[in-house]
């Protein structure tokens, strides 16, 4: 029973130690060299090897020809599309998504809150020859986007907490990097159902987003539709908000959460 129990902890520091090594890699950081990951994590260099050299042959790490750097491998992508496939979420979205799409005639973004960041997760874009000039948001940071602000606004404090210890990093000049500014915002977001990015992750675009919410009524995800600041101006926020919040409550129903009666 002892050696069972001493192999069972073994494992379990095994795969605490492979997580490690995947949480290295970013979209900033797509390749990384043996030395890079042992100061990241703090492995052992005989350790962090072997690790990398398991990872490899199971095709969760790729290495390139010079043979000094790594790279997250092709089998990560193949779990990826599965979990997306299966997942309640993406599945209910994508008609609400195209919709939505249509409609605006903006970019739809579909993400879901890891705990520190919204990752999007699915993402449309108008028609052919629009000019809503948009960077893949892979990882966006809760703070400054509305996709983000939608999902962080109904957060309990213990997590809002830990983004506010995480950083509030500046990415232009109208970011709120203001702990108690950035309080207040999303007393607003809570206040209206919405949340609006001006300029904030990134210059001259302009994003709506809204919460959605699992059976148990808990904000998980959220969606948002986002363009150019002349495409998409102040004067229409509010019908455009009405539009996206919408199609939030009606993805939230599709997952099963109920809206408490307003006579509750």
């Amino acid at each position: 029973m002892a050696t069972q129990t001493r192999t069972s902890d073994e494992n379990l520091k095994s795969l605490f130690k492979i997580s490690r090594i995947l949480d290295c890699f970013s979209t900033a950081d797509r390749a990384l060299s043996l030395v890079e990951i042992c100061k990241r994590t703090g492995f052992p260099r005989s350790t962090t090897h072997r690790l990398l050299a398991s990872m490899r042959e199971v095709g969760f790490l790729d290495q390139d020809r010079e043979r000094d750097r790594y790279r997250l491998g092709i089998k990560l992508f193949e779990y990826g599309n599965m979990v997306l496939t299966n997942l309640d979420l993406h599945r209910e979205a994508r008609p609400f998504i195209e919709g939505l799409k249509r409609m605006t005639e903006q970019s739809v973004h579909l993400a879901v809150f890891d705990g520190l960041q919204a990752v999007v997760i699915h993402r449309a874009e108008p028609a052919p020859g629009g000019t809503t000039p948009l960077s893949l948001l892979e990882n966006a940071p809760v703070h400054c986007t509305s996709i983000g602000k939608a999902i962080l606004a109904f957060q309990p404090e213990p997590i809002l907490q830990r983004v506010l210890d995480a950083g509030l990093r500046r990415f232009t000049e109208t970011t709120i990097t203001d702990p108690e500014q950035l309080k207040a915002e999303l007393e607003t977001v809570r206040r209206r159902g919405y949340a609006v990015d001006n300029g904030e992750h990134q210059p001259g675009l302009r994003c709506v987003g809204a919460p959605i919410r699992d059976q148990m009524g808990r904000v998980f995800a959220s969606i948002s539709v986002s363009a150019s600041a002349w495409q998409s101006p102040v004067e229409k926020e509010a019908d455009l908000a009405k539009i996206v919040t919408y199609h939030a409550q009606q993805i939230s129903t599709h997952l099963g959460y109920v809206p408490p009666h307003p006579d509750a």
